[in-house]
């Protein structure tokens, strides 16, 4: 799985990118910090399966901590995108081909408003504005890549097939190219769309092929009110308030044994010796704490997985009695799988081999036979029975 972190320049993405990874990156307080794509690893958290079956867990693929299993999830910040960037501004095309890849975005926006689209100081800007002009450019993008191809398309019938073709690396299924077309009653065969026809089949794929979470960032410096009102502006859209220099800060400071701290969490505990300037600096972090819960950087991550891309977690085993696998390892792997997968969808997760054999699954928690066909459900722990 990978999340893209998308932006105008200047909002904060470098920022949340260190915060969420603990990689040290470019960060300043100008356009284009990030100019080659920043790749790292964080996690997304979920409550862990081993309290409930009384059972202290020995992970592989993940670690666990304070019963909260933590799953691996990719992430990759990228060149500020300005206006034009689909036609080479800024750093725009290699922003766009950079995102091909991601299953989902995170925009994050100023919402501070002291930066312009284009990533410059300023004394008031839009929030709203630059999210428009992002989703704006890359479907502007995607719609140069169909219309430069579009003497080709128009002599296929099979549309949808040649579309795929296209957009391979863009993760895009026939539904998805079907479903765009028909949203803006356009032809999938023999296609010879306008370019604003293409802009609209664009955005719409575009949607459900990269889903986005709003990244509300800068809030420890922004006014309460920018926030109710661009809610208000897009119903909807899974908007999260966080603040990435706070998240890096308590980072930082937890890894100095200044504090001990985990993200996520709405409160630290002063473990280390501080200076006055350390304590006033901690003093206007606990109270932004207070006042938010969390920093929201962790929100981000849970809500783009889980929610965003509708993930759930599970746990194949070997042994259903002891709910390990042939080492011992007790819930070694958790899996995110689609929400509405099956038995054998986790079975050929695992490997094709165990899923060409498969005969049918154990629930370790009741013991009982499930088909293959049987919908997982968050937290489920499976044994897939096969003949290989």
């Amino acid at each position: 799985m990978l999340i893209g972190l998308i932006g105008a320049p200047n909002k904060g993405k470098s920022t949340i990118f260190s915060s969420l990874t603990q990689m040290d990156v470019g960060i300043a307080n100008y356009a284009f910090t990030t100019i080659k794509p920043n790749l790292g690893v964080t996690y997304a958290t979920k409550k862990c399966a081993d309290a409930a079956l009384n059972v202290k867990c020995n992970p592989k693929n993940s670690f666990c901590r304070n019963g909260i299993r933590y799953l691996p999830v990719n992430v990759i910040d990228v060149a500020g995108l300005v206006p034009g960037a689909h036609l080479g501004k800024g750093m725009g095309n290699q922003f766009l081909d950079d995102l091909i890849s991601a299953d989902a975005l995170i925009q994050v926006v100023d919402m501070s408003g002291k930066t312009d689209v284009n990533g410059n100081a300023c004394q008031t800007s839009n929030p709203f504005e630059e999210i428009e002009m992002v989703r704006n450019e890359m479907s502007e993008w995607l719609a140069h890549i169909i219309t430069g191809h579009m003497q080709k398309l128009s002599k296929r019938q099979d549309g949808d097939r040649a579309m795929i073709e296209l957009l391979s690396g863009l993760k895009a299924d026939i539904n998805q190219i079907k479903t765009a077309a028909e949203a803006n009653f356009l032809s999938i065969s023999n296609i010879n769309w306008s370019y604003d026809n293409a802009k609209l089949f664009a955005s719409s794929l575009l949607n459900v092929t990269k889903p986005t979470i709003v990244a509300a960032n800068k809030m420890d410096i922004a006014a309460p009110e920018s926030l109710k009102s661009l809610r208000s502006k897009m119903p909807g859209i899974e908007i999260v308030p966080c603040s990435g220099a706070i998240e890096l800060a308590l980072m930082k400071a937890e890894k100095a044994n200044i504090i001990n701290y985990t993200r996520g969490d709405a409160d630290f505990r002063v473990v280390g010796t501080i200076n006055r300037e350390q304590e006033t600096a901690l003093e206007y972090i606990r109270r932004y704490l207070k006042s938010n819960g969390t920093t929201g950087i962790q929100e981000l991550i849970n809500n783009a997985v889980f929610k965003l891309l509708n993930n759930i977690v599970v746990y194949p085993v070997e042994d259903e009695a002891s709910y390990s696998d042939h080492s011992g390892n007790v819930l070694p792997d958790a899996i995110l799988m689609k929400s509405g997968s099956t038995a054998y969808d986790l079975a050929s997760r695992i490997h094709t081999e165990i899923a060409k054999g498969m005969k049918y699954a154990v629930d370790a928690r009741t013991k009982m036979r499930l088909q293959k066909e049987y919908k997982l459900e968050d937290g489920d722990v499976i044994k897939i029975v096969t003949t290989r």
